[in-house]
């Protein structure tokens, strides 16, 4: 049995998944789409944008990114994994439980905003996977820049957009060749997409569904 459809992960994400649709944020409200769009690709102001205007919002993976994320690190073997953006801890729930069924690893995760990393804490603690799981809280710029393990086999990107890049250069020459990179919304980083889609990258890109881009490392 998959520890992603048994209890108590099954229904802890089907709970998660509706809190996560009724979440409202009144800050965010308050902004024109123009300046919204704006603050989505500015390098010097995404601390604002999620430490202020979208702290509220879950900002979760589908559904069915969720189980693409499972699919990956599961057929893959994934014992190590980086995730960039833990919100309230969907998406690393997926990937834990792939950790779990794989026998195990570790799965390093980073949260900017303090109070959604205390309740991705707790999701985790209830879905029996936070012994697999480190949260790290903080700017994944510093977060993400020490004590990282040798050899990574996957990596989501799902944080500020506008850090794909630079998040993707710290872990890079630790991405075993076939490591998978996985990036949600990945239109929101134009720059990001044509780094992957290049073909001089070192990365076989391809985009799923509507805005998740999966790459493979090559070499």
């Amino acid at each position: 049995m998959s520890t992603l459809i048994s209890a108590p992960v099954a229904p802890l994400l089907a709970r998660l998944f509706t809190e996560a649709d009724s979440a409202l944020s009144p800050a965010l409200t308050a902004v024109s789409a123009e300046e919204r769009q704006r603050l989505l690709g500015s390098r010097t102001e995404y601390r604002r944008l999620y430490g202020e205007l979208l702290k509220d919002l879950w900002l979760p993976v589908s559904p069915e990114t969720g189980n693409l994320l499972y699919l990956l690190a599961r057929s893959s073997g994934a014992r190590t994994i980086v995730e960039f953006g833990t919100s309230f801890g969907i998406s690393s729930i997926h990937l834990a439980a792939a950790l779990r069924d794989n026998g195990g690893g570790r799965l390093i995760t980073t949260e900017f905003e303090p109070e959604k990393a205390r309740r991705a804490a707790g999701h985790l603690r209830e879905a029996g996977l936070d012994d697999l799981v480190e949260i790290r809280v903080g700017d994944a710029l510093e977060t993400l820049a020490v004590d990282l393990p040798d050899t990574i086999d996957l990596v989501l990107l799902d944080g500020a957009k506008v850090l794909y890049d630079d998040v993707l250069d710290l872990l890079q020459e630790r991405l075993r060749p076939g490591a998978l990179v996985v990036a949600d919304n990945a239109d929101d980083s134009p720059r990001y997409q044509q780094r992957m889609r290049s073909g001089s990258a070192g990365y076989l890109s391809v985009p799923f569904a509507e805005d998740v881009e999966v790459s493979v490392r090559l070499a």
